[in-house]
């Protein structure tokens, strides 16, 4: 294999997502793959500090100025871990990247979807993951799973209906997006998940995308 693989993992909060990327690097390094774990928003230096605006409840944030600390987040990412990793090879497992600024901050923040869309396109210039994972669960089973662990985080605090709003976007994306959106029901196991999601990733390192 010589040019890595872009796989992306998104669901509501509480949906197992990142769990489930964990599993599946751990499998794939027993295996002998070079892969990349990383997470949006903040897994750069810059990052860090954007995440800390971003994900604390505390401060104020207009929804078009949230929107814009993201794509600031991604460009840096994509430019300083994504691209480096896929050029050399790794598999690069995301949790989250831009699907979810189209479900948080367009369907659920009510910003443009057409806006998110323009800044994509100028932004990603046509960088998009070859498979994203969404792990599938209602919205309130996921946030009596992140109440168990006390999350509350912007978006954990927010109420149900914006997180219906969340899932409602993220289904509403698959079905512009069939061929690269690989669907799971995230109220299986943790092992049936992880289970069907390592036979997905298994038979595109194997036969392509």
């Amino acid at each position: 294999m010589n040019k890595g693989i872009f796989i992306t993992f998104e669901g509501i909060e509480g949906s197992g997502k990142t769990t489930q990327g964990k599993i599946l690097v751990e499998k794939l390094k027993r295996e002998g793959f070079n892969v990349l774990y990383t997470y949006e928003p903040g897994d750069t230096q810059a990052g860090k500090h954007i995440r800390g605006i971003l994900l604390n409840s505390e401060i104020r944030i207009n929804p078009l100025c949230e929107l814009l600390l993201y794509f600031a987040d991604r460009v840096q990412h994509i430019e300083e871990k994504i691209k480096p990793s896929i050029e050399s090879g790794f598999i690069v497992i995301c949790d989250r990247f831009t699907d979810s600024t189209f479900v948080y901050q367009g369907y659920a923040r009510g910003i443009s979807i057409d806006l998110i869309k323009r800044l994509n396109k100028v932004i990603l210039d046509k960088f998009i993951p070859d498979l994203t994972i969404l792990l599938d669960c209602p919205a309130e089973v996921g946030l009596k799973r992140n109440q168990k662990i006390n999350k509350k985080d912007r978006f954990e605090i927010e109420n149900l209906d914006f997180h219906e709003k969340v899932r409602r976007g993220y289904l509403e994306l698959v079905q512009v997006n069939k061929k690269r959106f690989f669907v799971l029901d995230a109220t299986q196991s943790i092992d049936k998940i992880s289970e069907e999601i390592y036979k997905k990733v298994k038979s595109i390192i194997s036969h392509g995308i």
